[in-house]
């Protein structure tokens, strides 16, 4: 049957992306504490949630990390059956919309995590969602994202890589999403792979151009990592 719509293209989703048990190596680790652990202020104490679980790879890094309690929402069953042994029973499987509505009443958690999620919800049903998860959100609370950065030179390789993906941003849309969904960001990151010599080779590389150009990007890396922190709510 001939894809109408791009959500049509999940129908082979799986293969596309074929799916593999993760493991966790050190450097996986190294990366997800300098990507998220870090910059979230995070303990084992810290409940997360993670939105759009695929096989469980950060599942599996936030179970490493002795937290106590975390839970995935996944919709794709394929990705799901993937998933190292016994993660399965932290995951909500089911559409997102769903989940929002049938969470039970005073479910809450510390931080909420999106990697390579949100492009593929428009921009309006993006500000929706984020909205919407405010509700889920602890006093403390803040959303995590990571999505393809088209505010450098190397995004678009990730965005137009996936054409389920409905949505691009640059750090400065990301901003103006948040804004209008009631967030503000905290904090806007790399996400740094590959070895230090080579991430040493790249940092000299954006410094140079950093001086050179006359509008860098606030990142240079193909994915941007942004971290929303809900807005205070004004006085009536």
């Amino acid at each position: 049957m001939t894809p109408e719509k791009p959500e049509d293209f999940y129908r082979v989703y799986a293969a596309f992306k074929q799916y593999g048990t993760p493991t966790i190596k050190a450097k996986h680790a190294r990366w997800y504490d300098r990507e998220f652990w870090i910059p979230a202020a995070c303990t084992t104490d810290t409940s997360v949630l993670e939105i759009g679980s695929g096989p469980g790879e950060f599942l599996l890094y936030l179970r490493h990390k002795g937290v106590k309690r975390f839970k995935g929402v996944e919709m794709d069953r394929d990705a799901v059956a993937a998933m190292a042994p016994g993660l399965e029973a932290n995951v909500w499987v089911g559409n997102i919309w769903t989940y929002l509505d049938e969470a039970p009443n005073g479910e809450q958690w510390d931080r909420i995590v999106m990697l390579d999620v949100l492009e593929h919800f428009s921009a309006p049903d993006g500000a929706q969602l984020l909205e919407r998860l405010r509700g889920l959100l602890s006093s403390d609370g803040q959303v995590v994202v990571r999505v393809p950065n088209m505010g450098s030179p190397w995004g678009p390789n990730y965005q137009y890589g996936d054409v389920t993906h409905k949505a691009a941003y640059s750090a400065s849309g990301l901003r103006q999403l948040g804004l209008a969904a009631g967030y503000d960001v905290a904090a806007f990151l790399s996400q740094r792979r590959g070895p230090p010599f080579r991430r040493f080779c790249e940092d000299i590389l954006y410094s140079v151009l950093n001086r050179i150009l006359t509008t860098p990007p606030i990142v240079w890396s193909a994915n941007i990592i942004v971290i929303f922190r809900p807005r205070p709510v004004a006085a009536p």
